[in-house]
């Protein structure tokens, strides 16, 4: 199996993950492992990301919105030459 070295990690972030993994009865690397596994275990498809913005947009109730009338189309400016 591959290591893995992660620097800089905050120290709040690193006390979180000290206490999930007390919590869960685990080492932390243990609970790293499982959140990394999880991450990338999902795997959104097109379909999930579509009803993501439907179910984002759905509060504007954008299927009751005006309309405005089409207006006539301007005429192109006559090009001398």
């Amino acid at each position: 199996m591959a290591a893995l070295t992660i620097r800089n990690i905050d120290d709040e972030v690193k006390n979180r993950l000290r206490i999930r993994a007390a919590l869960h009865g685990c080492s932390m690397e243990q609970e790293v492992r499982e959140i990394l596994l999880k991450a990338v275990s999902q795997n959104p498809s097109k379909q999930d990301f579509a009803q993501r913005i439907q179910k984002h947009f759905s509060a504007l109730d954008l299927d009751v919105l005006l309309i405005p009338q089409r207006q006539n189309v301007r005429t192109p400016p006559e090009m001398e030459g």
